[in-house]
């Protein structure tokens, strides 16, 4: 088909041709970046945890009032817990993944570097290899004679006495590859703040920190062998005996010490859950935008498309008069708007651009793909084509005679 005769035809019509083409711009734009933004809270909802996500049961308390030594308790409760029928694993950790709060620090391969060559969370605690379920992919699991109260590194640093301080740590194949890129890290030493030199014995092939600050380093992770006085207990067994246990675990707690409230009763995913909550009310909202804004579009093609096949009667019937068949007027629609759609499509991607150019510099999100754009404008192309489907039919359908009569 000649589309001189069609690009002419919108020539008389600038004004709504524009606005048409605005509105897809706009659609087309917003879609694309909208999509991408789906996609990436949806990878950060399925971020992998590297732990037995659901072997895990979670319990948390804290005394009223005075409670002896808090160590010693900590002990007595690891104790209690194990003896649980179906009890796999007993960990004490001050945090877990997901769980929102996170001890963080940054990582020097020398002690006197000022700046640290990457930032990382600290898992403190007992048994937490095994417990979590991870993957040990190189060297060892923290001993349990290495495990020293953290009074007594308190002490040890007002003191400086960097001998009574742990000297070993487990950490995670991201990490190793960040301080150590394309070399072996398992012996290789680095340095906390403070503290003294740190040998890796242990590298584990996941484990995400409580906080994702950034995508890219959410999976910085190092364990320490230094019990706290406050602790989650993490418990492992088959997930059909996580409700007993749960409930087996608390009464046990509670014998042991009584003035004792529960601030944290729940398998592990909940933690999960609740994390993630905002990013999927997100996703849920920006698709609905997504669909409204499709919805909107198509409407105003419709509505277009019909005030044009009534206002152009008289020139459908000539047309049909002189031969046209039904089909090459319903083509000349449908060119039409695949025209109009074009162009709005490619100003629309420069909008996308400049829109992900913008969120890039002002909330540092990452670089548009360019396949999202193609995907845009077939979704578009498709949208157009559906939504002057209806006018097109009509148009064809109008009798030569009727529409030479028309007036």
């Amino acid at each position: 088909m000649n589309i001189m005769p069609i690009l002419s035809a919108l020539r008389r019509h600038k004004i709504t041709s524009m606005l048409l083409i605005m509105e897809i711009a706009l659609t087309c734009a917003i879609v694309c970046n909208a999509v991408f933004l789906i996609t990436l809270r949806i990878e950060r909802v399925h971020t992998p945890s590297g732990i037995a996500e659901k072997e895990l049961t979670v319990v948390r308390l804290a005394a009223v009032g005075e409670s002896g030594d808090e160590y010693a308790r900590v002990q007595a409760d690891m104790a209690a817990l194990r003896q649980i029928a179906g009890v796999e694993q007993v960990a004490s950790v001050g945090q877990v993944p997901f769980g929102g709060s996170s001890q963080n620090t940054g990582i020097k391969l020398d002690p006197d570097q000022k700046l640290p060559t990457a930032s990382t969370t600290v898992y403190y605690g007992e048994n937490i290899l095994n417990t979590l379920g991870l993957k040990l992919v190189e060297g060892r699991a923290l001993m349990p004679e290495e495990v020293v109260d953290l009074r007594s590194v308190s002490e040890a640093l007002k003191n400086n006495d960097l001998k009574a301080m742990p000297h070993v740590a487990v950490i995670t194949k991201a990490l190793a590859q960040r301080l150590w890129p394309g070399g072996h890290a398992l012996g290789k030493t680095f340095y906390l703040s403070g503290g003294a030199p740190l040998q890796v014995v242990g590298i584990v092939e996941d484990l995400v920190r409580p906080r994702i600050f950034e995508f890219s380093e959410g999976h910085f992770s190092i364990m320490l062998p230094i019990r706290l006085p406050q602790n989650y207990y993490v418990l492992r067994c088959a997930p059909g005996d996580r409700d007993r246990v749960l409930s087996q675990a608390l009464k046990r707690l509670k014998d042991l010490n009584p003035d004792r409230v529960v601030l944290i009763k729940q398998p592990w995913e909940t933690f999960r859950e609740h994390y993630f909550e905002d990013d999927r009310a997100m996703a849920g909202l920006l698709a609905g935008v997504c669909v409204a804004l499709l919805v909107v579009t198509s409407l105003g093609i419709v509505g277009l498309g019909s005030f044009w096949v009534a206002q152009r009667q008289r020139q459908i019937g000539v047309r049909r008069a002189l031969g046209a068949t039904r089909a090459q007027i319903l083509r000349y629609f449908q060119v039409e708007n695949f025209l109009l759609a074009t162009m709005g499509i490619a100003l629309g991607m420069v909008l996308a651009y400049a829109i992900n150019l913008f969120l890039m510099v002002r909330y540092e999100l990452p670089h548009l793909p360019g396949f999202y754009l193609p995907v845009g404008a077939l979704a578009l192309w498709l949208v157009g084509q559906l939504a002057v489907l209806g006018p097109a039919r009509r148009a064809a359908a109008v009798p030569p005679v009727v529409a030479t009569r028309a007036t």
